[in-house]
């Protein structure tokens, strides 16, 4: 059996406990004690200055004031809230660019897994889906004090933003792929492996012509497909760029896309699909033309949802430890809101085999 490869992606990909490098150093925000010391005083009073305490002499006040607004420095309040123990409530954003509901298994899977961290340690969230053309809206959240920091699920087009709001330093943790460049930290499965795990699997089932479901513009569904291609590449199959069907996340329109893609009669004796939801869909389109699984064509899907193990028949699966995920999301905002070096953390994959791709 061949080695599985890592993923091929920049060393901003780790594994906890990693610590990486903090990128773009000649960037770094402006700090408090940079303030403080052009203005001549300590931090606290620049502290004290900054939340208009009238202890302050109001020449020196408006004076660090005026710098810290020439030096486009922001308070921090996540960080002062941390300072004070006073930690209240985190923020999760769904971003919006995407057809993925809320009511998606994998998205409730994560908000779960977060509820129940966050829960243990006496904090609240406060859930928010940022609507198109509305980005200023996660700085806010955070500026105004409503949250400590945020949470944000997907990355999708906002990645650059993302970035940006890193550099400006707003305190987040982003559940996607780790991206070549990114300023924040993340948190996700190793997708390549996911991907090539799948794919190996069923060659060795005897499958050669295996289709691809999925969004190659989505970081992590293009990361997925790259294992595919991986593994296919190291059994000497050529992908034929007809079995490889785009679809959004979450499209309510995702059984249209199915029946138009079966009509095509294509020649193929496998599927591998980015999500769960699309592998039961595709069992059900399958069925309904008198195509037995695994018989005639196996199929593997992506995250392992609940109800991957109740249909019929069981569906083999890509396994992503969602009930870790809260947790890890936790403790990167955690770190991020503490001005800490960033690093991202790559949860382990694994294949589930069931009665789908026996």
């Amino acid at each position: 059996m061949p080695r599985t490869p890592t993923s091929p992606i920049s060393t901003d990909t780790d594994t906890a406990p990693t610590t990486l490098t903090p990128p773009d150093k000649g960037r770094r925000r402006v700090q408090m004690i940079d303030i403080a010391r052009m203005a001549g005083v300590s931090t606290s009073t620049v502290s004290r200055a900054l939340s208009g305490s009238t202890l302050i002499p109001e020449a020196t006040r408006n004076r660090i004031t005026e710098l810290a607004r020439s030096l486009h420095y922001r308070v921090n309040v996540g960080a002062a809230n941390l300072r004070k123990g006073d930690l209240q409530t985190i923020g999760v954003v769904l971003l919006s660019d995407s057809t993925q509901m809320i009511s998606d298994p994998f998205v409730l899977g994560i908000l779960g897994s977060l509820t129940d961290t966050v829960n243990d340690l006496g904090m609240n969230l406060l859930l928010t889906r940022l609507q198109e053309g509305r980005q200023d809206q996660m700085r806010s959240l955070v500026e105004s004090g409503q949250v400590s920091g945020l949470v944000v699920i997907g990355q999708l087009s906002l990645h650059d933003h993302l970035n940006e709001l890193a550099l400006q330093g707003i305190p987040m943790a982003v559940w996607g792929a780790a991206l070549d460049g990114a300023s924040y930290p993340v948190v996700g499965g190793d997708n390549f492996r996911g991907g090539y795990l799948a794919t190996r699997h069923l060659i060795e089932k005897g499958c050669r012509r295996i289709a691809f479901f999925g969004d190659a513009a989505h970081p992590e569904a293009s990361l997925r497909y790259r294992g595919y291609e991986r593994a296919l590449q190291e059994a000497g199959i050529e992908p034929d760029p007809r079995l490889r069907q785009h679809y959004l996340f979450g499209d309510a329109r995702i059984r249209e896309t199915i029946d138009g893609w079966l009509n095509q009669h294509l020649d193929f004796d496998a599927i591998f699909t980015c999500s769960d939801v699309t592998a039961i869909s595709l069992m059900g389109a399958l069925r309904e033309r008198s195509v037995p699984i695994p018989e005639q064509v196996r199929v593997v899907g992506y995250d392992d949802i609940l109800l991957a193990r109740h249909v019929h028949p069981t569906l083999s699966t890509v396994r992503q430890p969602i009930e870790l995920a809260g947790r890890a999301l936790v403790e990167l905002l955690f770190e991020s809101i503490a001005g800490a070096p960033r690093r991202n953390i790559a949860l382990p994959t694994e294949l589930v085999e069931r009665d789908s791709s026996r």
